[in-house]
């Protein structure tokens, strides 16, 4: 759904006096001092102008923010504008303070204090107090009541969602010993009650996570109705480099290697990092099932030089080169920022063409020898999965539609920042028998059949043959936009501003309107507004407003 921006039409009156949760009473007139200023600018719907906005900015309100109840003043002011009662309809989650000064309120939409799903709202707030944005998913639409009754259990809406898969918990379940004598194991499995939203419809539901590597690479994302069972939805959530294959293997070079001596045993297994996390890798040994994420790569001396472990060298240094990429350019200690282990299984499949984060490990292919090669061998392709992995530890963009071409196309862009050789995307493992060609390109999405304008946008189903409403083809326009706004203002803006607005302002559901917008707070809060008129014409040229 298109968005357009508009400037406030003047302030809503509320006359009814607001009570805090601690007693206090605040007056109609100081009320009215939180409302909306009339010059504030707000993304609406383009075809829906009774709807709630979904970015705020600018000039919001003169009252200062000392604590969260004053947020929640704000909230109260404008709740004919919000839409929402912030007494019962919105839960606070947390305030973070960045590294500009800027607080950011948290707050998760609910329905009889049960969350809804894939669902938040932020207010963020300047160093000297006032409110400079707004922004998230609002629901004008959601009853204050649910007609369901929660009968499930939560066991039974795991066992509901293992059945609709058609795989066996068993096939999935199996530990590894790591050189810590840690146990883990590749089978993740969650379940929450949740409110799920489908449009105008609230259902009470558990959202059902499943994770697994065997038998075959997953990140199962199903939403069960509470009341009866049925599944109200399923998407498998792996995140793939691309739908077309791999590239060039491993380039014959030499490479620097932490690594780790276990009883006359070199490790590929990285230490240095953090004390709290490792860095290792495995070699599937060409399986799919039963079998990841494999072995340890060894070798009896420190040097890995055979031909069968060059895939497994590569992955494992440049997992390393993007933990430091995001350390040092962020302060942010892998992708979870708490030092999470980085795992990679190499020599995945038969010729499988493809690289993939499944929500706890990286897999690699070895190509067809045809359309890819050794898909660890491109850094671009590594930094590209890994940043999946700090996108769903941060933004946790819904991998559909627009949000999961933004997904994709922040992925792609991280994958630019780790390696700025060229525009392209894949290209040192894309097709080894021809030169100079790869998966995609930023400069020019349409040189590989992705529109690079939002005149061209493709309108597919959210189904695994329309590539899940065409993640991987519509990130062609973000792309654009991330190429033109890279060439204006440079790389070391660029990569902060990216950084900041998939931190700190973008949400599950954001669209290219709200990544736009995003983007553009992100410049005014680190730069100038030379900076973000920059990034405001990139995506202007590329038809977003």
């Amino acid at each position: 759904m298109q968005k357009k921006w508009i400037q406030t039409i003047g302030a809503i009156s509320m006359t009814t006096a607001l009570v805090m949760g601690n007693g206090q009473v605040i007056s109609a007139a100081n009320n009215d001092a939180w409302k909306l200023k009339p010059d504030a600018e707000t993304l609406w719907e383009e075809d829906s102008m009774e709807d709630v906005p979904s970015f705020i900015n600018g000039k919001v309100s003169d009252q200062k923010v000392t604590k969260e109840s004053d947020v929640r003043a704000f909230f109260q002011a404008n709740q004919d504008l919000f839409k929402t009662n912030p007494k019962t309809e919105l839960a606070f989650i947390e305030a973070n303070v960045d590294e500009v000064g800027m607080t950011h309120y948290i707050y998760q939409p609910k329905i009889q204090n049960i969350p809804i799903d894939n669902s938040k709202v932020v207010v963020h707030v300047t160093k000297d107090r006032k409110i400079t944005a707004v922004n998230g998913d609002f629901h004008p639409d959601a009853p204050s009541q649910l007609l369901q009754e929660h009968k499930l259990t939560k066991k039974k809406a795991i066992n509901a969602a293992w059945k609709h898969i058609n795989v066996k918990r068993s096939k999935a379940d199996k530990k590894i010993k790591s050189l810590t004598g840690e146990d883990f194991n590749s089978l993740q499995e969650n379940a929450n009650l949740v409110v799920f939203q489908d449009g105008k419809n609230y259902t009470l539901a558990y959202h059902v996570e499943l994770q697994f590597t065997q038998p075959y690479p997953a990140n199962w994302q199903i939403w069960v109705n509470a009341e009866n069972g049925t599944i109200l939805k399923a998407i498998n959530q792996v995140q793939e480099a691309a739908t077309t294959g791999t590239g060039i293997g491993t380039l014959g070079d030499t490479k620097q290697l932490n690594m780790f001596l276990h009883q006359n045993e070199y490790y590929l297994y990285d230490t240095t990092k953090q004390m709290n996390g490792v860095i290792e890798t495995f070699d599937n040994q060409g399986a799919f099932v039963n079998n990841l994420p494999g072995i340890y790569v060894t070798n009896s001396d420190n040097n890995f030089n055979s031909e069968s472990q060059r895939a497994a060298v590569d992955a494992h240094y440049y997992a390393g080169e993007v933990f430091d990429y995001y350390l040092n350019r962020f302060g942010r200690v892998s992708y979870d920022d708490n030092g999470a282990s980085i795992r990679s299984s190499v020599h995945y499949g038969n010729n499988y063409n493809n690289a993939a984060w499944v929500g706890n490990q990286m897999i690699y292919g070895d190509g067809d020898g045809v359309e890819f090669t050794y898909l660890s061998g491109a850094k671009d392709v590594v930094a590209h999965e890994l940043t999946h992995a700090v996108i769903q530890e941060t933004a946790d963009l819904v991998y559909e539609n627009q949000p999961g071409a933004l997904n994709e196309s922040f992925a792609d862009v991280f994958g630019y920042f780790v390696d700025p050789e060229n525009w392209l995307i894949g290209e040192d493992v894309y097709t080894p028998g021809i030169e100079g060609d790869g998966l995609r390109s930023l400069e020019d999405p349409t040189k590989y059949n992705q529109p690079d304008h939002m005149d061209k946008y493709q309108k597919l189903p959210n189904t695994r043959e329309g590539d899940w409403g065409g993640v991987h083809i519509n990130s062609g326009i973000p792309n654009k936009a991330a190429y033109l706004t890279i060439n204006t203002i440079g790389v070391d803006k660029a990569e902060q501003i990216y950084y900041r607005a998939i931190t700190v302002y973008l949400t599950p559901n954001s669209n290219f309107a709200d990544a736009r917008q995003a983007l553009i707070q992100s410049a005014q809060d680190l730069y100038d507004e030379q900076t973000a008129n920059a990034v405001t014409d990139a995506w202007d040229r590329v038809g977003v407003q």
